[in-house]
C-alpha cells in the first residue's frame, strides 16, 4: 500500500467518521475499489486514532470542563451514563468479533447495512425534540445502537444521534453525547489496532503517521460541518445518500 492510497483512505475516514454515512462501510468499499487488502479491520481501527484526536480537539472545552468539575452531580451523572452506554459495544466487540470481521470482507453486506442506515436517518426527520435529558434507560438504548454500529455500513454517529433524537433529546445535546461516547470505544479499538500492527508489522510508522494526520484534519472539518447541519434540522438528508451508496454497493 503506497502513501497516496493511505492519504485517500485517511480522507475518507476523516469525512465519513462524523458524517452519519459509516466510515467503516466506506473504507471497505474504498479498499474493494482500490484493490487494497488489509487483514480484518486493522486499517480501519488505525485510522480511527486520527478521528479520535478530532473529537478531543473539537470538544476539548467540554472534556476539560467535565474533568475540572467532576465533583458536580450533573457531570458525575454524565460520566456514569457514558460508562453505561459504552458497555454494550464492549460486550458485542468481544463476543461477536469473528462475525464482525467476516462482514468487513463482504462488500455486499456493507451495501445492505448502508441502506439500513439510510432508512434510520430518513426516519429521524419525524423524531420530535421534547427537550429531554439523558437518563439511565436512554444511555442503555444509545449504547445498544452504538454496539449495532460495529457492523460496517451502520453509521455509529447516525445510529446514536438518531436514537437520542428518537428519545426526545435535542439534536445538539444528542451530538455532544454521541461524540463523547465515541472516545472510549475508538480509543480501545485504536489500542488493539496498534497492538496488531506491532505484532505482525502490517504497516510501517510512516504510513501510520500519514493516516492519522490525514484523518485528523479531515475529521475536524467534517465534525464541525455536522454540528452546523444538526442546527439546521437537515440531518436526515444523509439518509438519501446512504440509500444511493448502499444500492450501488450491492450491485458492484
Amino acid at each position: 500500500m503506497d502513501i497516496l492510497e493511505i492519504i485517500i483512505l485517511g480522507i475518507i475516514q476523516g469525512i465519513t467518521e462524523f458524517l452519519p454515512i459509516s466510515s467503516s462501510g466506506h473504507l471497505v468499499i474504498a479498499q474493494n475499489i482500490l484493490g487494497i487488502k488489509s487483514p480484518g479491520n486493522t486499517l480501519e481501527v488505525l485510522f480511527h486514532f486520527g478521528t479520535l484526536m478530532s473529537v478531543v480537539y473539537v470538544f476539548f472545552k467540554d472534556i476539560k470542563q467535565i474533568f475540572l468539575t467532576m465533583n458536580e452531580k450533573n457531570n458525575q451523572l454524565l460520566i456514569f451514563y457514558l460508562i453505561i452506554a459504552t458497555l454494550p459495544a464492549i460486550f458485542a466487540g468481544l463476543l461477536l468479533k469473528d462475525y464482525f470481521l467476516k462482514i468487513f470482507d463482504n462488500v455486499h453486506l456493507v451495501g445492505f447495512a448502508l441502506c439500513s442506515t439510510g432508512f434510520i436517518l430518513i426516519l429521524s426527520k419525524r423524531f420530535k425534540n421534547n427537550q429531554k435529558a439523558i437518563t439511565f434507560s436512554s444511555s442503555i438504548a444509545v449504547g445498544i445502537a452504538q454496539a449495532i454500529a460495529i457492523i460496517p455500513g451502520i453509521s455509529r454517529s447516525g445510529s446514536t444521534i438518531s436514537m437520542c433524537m428518537y428519545l426526545g433529546i435535542p439534536p445538539k445535546e444528542a451530538a455532544r453525547f454521541s461524540f463523547l461516547l465515541s472516545i472510549p470505544v475508538i480509543l480501545g479499538a485504536s489500542i488493539l489496532g496498534f497492538l496488531e500492527v506491532e505484532s505482525n508489522n502490517t504497516f510501517n510508522y510512516l504510513t501510520l503517521t500519514v493516516a492519522i494526520t490525514t484523518s485528523f484534519f479531515t475529521g475536524v472539518i467534517a465534525l464541525k460541518i455536522l454540528l452546523k447541519i444538526l442546527e439546521t434540522g437537515r440531518f436526515y438528508f444523509f439518509g438519501f445518500y446512504c440509500l444511493i451508496a448502499g444500492v450501488s454497493t450491492i450491485f458492484i
